[in-house]
């Protein structure tokens, strides 16, 4: 048996910043490197297990060193850390150590956040018995490219990652063949696309490194013509596939490369007088997001599109933070320039941890390279513990014992149906930012009210982001533009509502008539498909509203008793944990 542990997070590189930057606005740390931190254990070239530490320490998009999304991981596999053939970290600074030492600052930053000693310092703390010559460092671009194509189920395909930044780049092309991945082009992170979207997302009064989606979904809004000009600046597609970003490059000392200050002046000069948090969000803001998501269509058009025929290949596979953006997928997908595209759905840095066992795994020549099944590679829990957590809040709620799946389904479909709010936990949890049926708030998706009451009194967020649909798979060319049975299971890019149903399904159309769609098939999520099922007998669509079973600001619940916390202090008209049905006392 071999087994290989991947890592992502560099647990001490905020705690840097502030040391060296004291007295910033606290989200200015979230202008670092190394969050998303996460553990994915692969054994025998086969993902059995991965979790964000967010997960289990509920600190939202935490870079800490993931000792508990490693033990999860070791007892998901019935392991020891002794057991375990190598470690696998998806950062390799070392061939970048000389350029760090050019300044004091630096010197210490590589030292103490980015450097082989500091990680095997941290595993020293947490795993004092594991020997260091067993722990290997993995390119960061190299460790995305990996999760995606050895995931991909394609012997050859074009691998585009596209991200804020890796150790000095923040974009990277390969091709995939044979098991093997020749790097084509890199893009600097002088011209990083992800810090790009980030810094406007920060101008926008919304979090860097965090809150990019919220833009996504303000950009419908917008009109993109309004800043075209502006952004047409900021950006320059290059005939060789690659990006130039002039407003990256002016700043010059260490303090404004370390937080991009003469380009967050450049923005205020020239976009609008920058948005704080809390403060109105007006048409002008919807405007240059608008222009932001354009921007970013256009880019990774060209990026790929170039790379794309240079290689002559028709599938293509991606990664990186960039890669989660819904709707630069959409475009990409419609574009007609490949017949066929894989985005990885733990696309962010919580996916580089697998990616960086894999690779490693693939060097033996272990991977078996297969279409990733729904990533329900998460905790699941015993009935003692979900009755330990009904127990634990005996007196807040009442509980009806459900005797089957089939009735679990047949009670959530009739209440869902009458306009309740449900959660519904059952199974693994899921591995990356997407609640794919296991830990989900669900809710009629043809009820007009139903997206800004759940905005409003379960999520407890800014009421113009949209929600996303799931659909049985044999119900999606149906409702949404596109050819029977087509498999979106991820929840990782938009497609268009069909004009005669945008009216009939308002609390999961988006204003410009797309959806984040979510395909569902039985052999993916049986229990999850069976309820589609149950909707579809109730109100004649196999569709229900499908968001993430968290509030704002907190990671996606994973134990049963975070599932009925959450809901006591939400909205939540009712909760079907496991076989239960949870209800208010």
């Amino acid at each position: 048996m071999s087994a290989i542990l991947g890592l992502s997070g560099l647990a001490n590189s905020v705690r840097f910043k502030r040391a060296h930057w004291p007295g910033l606005e606290e989200r200015d740390y979230r202008i670092s490197q190394g969050f998303d931190a996460a553990a994915a254990l692969v054994v025998d070239g086969v993902v059995v297990a991965a979790a964000a530490e967010e997960r289990f320490n509920r600190r939202k998009q935490c870079g800490d060193f993931p000792i508990q999304a490693i033990g999860y991981c070791l007892q998901e596999a019935g392991l020891r850390i002794g057991d375990v053939d190598e470690i696998a970290h998806c950062f390799d600074y070392a061939p970048f150590g000389e350029i760090f030492s050019l300044d004091a600052t630096s010197s210490m930053l590589y030292e103490e956040v980015f450097s082989r000693q500091a990680l095997l310092t941290q595993l020293n703390r947490h795993c004092p018995e594991f020997p260091g010559e067993r722990v290997h460092q993995v390119n960061h671009h190299l460790s995305h490219a990996a999760s995606a194509y050895f995931t991909s189920g394609w012997d050859e395909c074009l691998v585009v990652v596209l991200d804020a930044m890796g150790e000095t780049q923040s974009g990277s092309v390969f091709h995939g063949s044979r098991g093997k991945l020749e790097k084509l082009r890199e893009i600097s992170a002088n011209d990083s696309l992800g810090i790009l979207y980030s810094l406007v997302t920060y101008h926008l009064g919304f979090d860097f490194n965090s809150d990019e989606y919220k833009i996504m979904g303000l950009a419908p809004y917008g009109d993109p013509t309004q800043f075209e000009g502006v952004f047409q600046q900021m950006l320059e597609c290059r005939p060789d596939g690659t990006v130039r970003i002039p407003i990256l490059r002016l700043n010059r000392t260490r303090d404004e490369r370390e937080n991009y200050l003469q380009t967050r002046d450049w923005l205020s000069r020239n976009l609008t007088p920058r948005r704080e948090p809390g403060d109105e969000i007006r048409q002008i803001h919807c405007d240059v997001a608008a222009a932001l998501q354009a921007t970013l269509n256009r880019a990774i058009l060209h990026i790929c599109g170039h790379f794309g025929a240079s290689t002559g290949l028709r599938k293509i596979a991606m990664a990186g933070g960039v890669a989660l953006n819904c709707s630069a997928n959409g475009k990409l997908t419609r574009s007609g320039l490949f017949d066929e595209i894989y985005v990885q759905p733990a696309a962010g840095d919580d996916g580089a941890a697998l990616g960086a066992a894999l690779h490693r795994a693939s060097l033996k020549g272990e991977v078996i390279n297969q279409r990733f099944s729904v990533p329900f590679l998460g905790p699941s829990y015993r009935s003692r513990e979900v009755d330990a957590a009904l127990e634990a809040f005996a007196g807040a709620i009442e509980v009806t014992r459900l005797g089957t799946v089939e009735e679990t389904c047949h009670r959530a479909a009739k209440m869902i149906h009458q306009g309740k709010v449900v959660a519904w936990y059952r199974g693994r949890m899921e591995y990356g930012p997407r609640a794919l049926g296991n830990r989900s708030i669900l809710a009629d998706p043809s009820n007009p009210e139903m997206r800004d009451r759940v905005n409003a009194m379960v999520k407890k967020r800014e009421g113009f982001r949209p929600f996303a649909p799931a659909v049985s798979i044999e119900e999606v060319h149906r409702w949404f533009d596109v050819p029977a049975m087509t498999a979106l299971p991820y929840m990782i890019a938009t497609v268009n509502v069909r004009e005669k149903y945008r009216a009939t399904l308002p609390a999961i159309t988006h204003v410009d008539g797309s959806a984040r769609v979510q395909t569902v098939a039985a052999h993916d999520n049986p229990a999850f498909h069976s309820l589609l099922k149950a909707i579809g007998q109730v109100s004649g669509r196999e569709i229900v509203l499908n968001t993430s079973f968290n509030v704002k600001g907190q990671p996606i619940v994973n134990t049963p008793h975070e599932a009925v916390e959450t809901f006591l202090s939400t909205g939540i008209d009712c909760l079907f944990l496991e076989n239960n049905l949870v209800s208010r006392a």
